[in-house]
């Protein structure tokens, strides 16, 4: 692979903190992606090493920024469907506010025969503060011979849109703000709720062929515990199930087949660790994707909302690229901040990412806060051990959530790792529950089985211990604790 060295401090691209490299797809001997939030789509011929650039202004006037921060891209034929949003002109305020008047949802097509980009749809509210739903994901219909558009991240015209590849004609299928979507045999499946509210509440199933949609509410727990939250990040298909990838875990099943969506705890730390603003590819017949430590922050701490600024900046571990080959669950890959996209080209793996993450709405600057790279990996890594990881977790978060009814936390993947442990730090005396169970397919049940820990330190050796583990105390801790050591 003869690419240029492909990293980019921030440059000019007014908006919330930070973007990233999103959409990474390779077709047809082109190699696409889009750098936000400069608004830059990139194209390369990997034959020739040529790249275009296009700065989104079919959508308005320079200067443009924005561009895509949830990887909607789909491939047809020759073409690359991309999609996202773009400030078209950008319109930057001193108090740190950026205006949305001419923030605008679309998609464009890339001809990777001819080399030339086409717009094929468009819309905005043009409103000062609001915006209208931003394209999150792009799902081919192979019957309808249609994209299929995942729309949550807005304040009107939420929802899956069906929308014509030839004529750019949009309709709205359903108007409950959905995030992604997968299809599973002749089945789109599709998350529905709001990622900044209360998360994943239902999934939408469209029969592609009939038309006719089904409701489906989210399973229950394999270690029998409650969880809470489930923002939705990303959606595959494998194993003829629909895989949606939250933060706490991992939903997996097909309802078609008699199997509910049953919920698998991983990562679980009542923090915005999360497998968000990134994308899940299938390799190797599993699927891959990451767990993203710094996606989402509040940057200044708002004194009326402390428990905000804490579940976005407290950093539990490095972001993880997770391998799922049920009944298996490995780590891959360690990284920094986040993931942003991840793609396979000839043998490698492209792995995009950024050193910071999105901020709210008072916190934008006039230009983006990170440093983002393409890092390659030989697909080898899918084969071989997984890197030394640790985790450190402040007890009182899954403490603070017992009070919501749920508190158990963890769900460490332990395959490949030969040594294992966790080192808890208590205030007082404690009763630790440890759950251990695997992604199989349908799911099965977790085993339990109880320690007595004493306050200071314990050390709890895990290498008796196969697939995923979870813990949960007894009493809340408010002021201890616990670090895994995975090697």
């Amino acid at each position: 692979m003869l690419l240029p060295n492909y990293r980019f401090p921030g440059r000019y691209g007014p908006e919330w903190g930070s973007g990233g490299i999103f959409g990474l797809r390779y077709h047809n001997g082109t190699l696409y992606f889009t750098l936000a939030f400069e608004a830059e789509a990139h194209f390369i011929d990997v034959r020739s090493c040529e790249e275009k650039t296009y700065d989104f202004t079919l959508l308005g006037e320079a200067p443009t920024s924005g561009g895509d921060t949830y990887n909607a891209v789909e491939t047809v034929d020759g073409f690359i469907y991309f999609g996202g949003w773009v400030h078209a002109p950008a319109v930057y305020r001193e108090d740190r506010r950026i205006l949305f008047n001419n923030k605008y949802s679309h998609v464009h097509v890339y001809d990777t025969e001819e080399g030339s980009v086409k717009l094929l749809w468009k819309d905005s509210i043009h409103h000062e503060t609001d915006w209208a739903g931003e394209v999150s994901d792009i799902i081919y219909d192979p019957y309808g011979d249609r994209l299929l558009l995942a729309r949550e991240d807005g304040h009107a015209n939420l929802g899956v849109y069906s929308l014509d590849r030839r004529t750019g004609r949009a309709e709205a299928l359903i108007h409950e703000p959905s995030p992604k979507g997968t299809r599973v045999h002749d089945t789109a499946f599709f998350g529905i709720g709001n990622n900044f509210t209360e998360g994943l509440r239902e999934f939408r199933a469209l029969d592609l062929i009939s038309g006719r949609w089904e409701t489906f509410k989210p399973g229950e727990s394999v270690d029998g515990r409650p969880y809470i939250r489930p923002e939705l990040g990303a959606m595959a298909s494998s194993y003829n199930r629909a895989f949606a990838f939250v933060r706490g875990g991992i939903f997996a099943g097909n309802p078609f087949m008699g199997e509910e969506l049953s919920f698998y705890r991983l990562f679980d730390f009542y923090t915005f660790y999360a497998p968000f603003r990134v994308n899940a590819i299938n390799a190797g017949g599993g699927i891959l994707t990451a767990f993203n430590a710094h996606h989402d922050a509040v940057y200044r701490p708002d004194p009326s909302d402390p428990r905000g600024w804490a579940s976005t900046n407290t950093i539990t571990g490095p972001s993880v690229l997770v391998y799922v080959a049920p009944p298996m669950v490995k780590i891959v890959g360690a990284f920094g901040a986040r993931v942003t996209s991840i793609e396979k080209m000839n043998g490698k793996l492209l792995v995009a990412t950024n050193s910071a993450p999105n901020t709210g709405a008072r916190e934008a600057t006039p230009f983006d806060t990170g440093n983002r790279d393409i890092v390659l990996l030989d697909e080898k890594v899918l084969q071989e051990r997984p890197p030394a990881v640790s985790f450190s977790l402040p007890l009182a978060l899954p403490g603070m959530a017992k009070e919501l009814g749920a508190g158990t936390f963890g769900g460490f993947p332990l395959d490949g790792y030969r040594e294992s442990r966790a080192v808890f730090h208590l205030s007082g005396d404690n009763r630790l529950t440890v759950y251990e169970y695997d992604l199989s397919l349908p799911a099965g049940e977790a085993t339990a089985e109880t320690f007595e820990l004493k306050a200071g330190k314990n050390i709890l050796d895990l290498s008796s211990f196969s697939g995923i583990v979870s813990f949960e105390l007894e009493k809340p801790e408010k002021r201890g604790k616990v670090r895994v050591e995975l090697r």
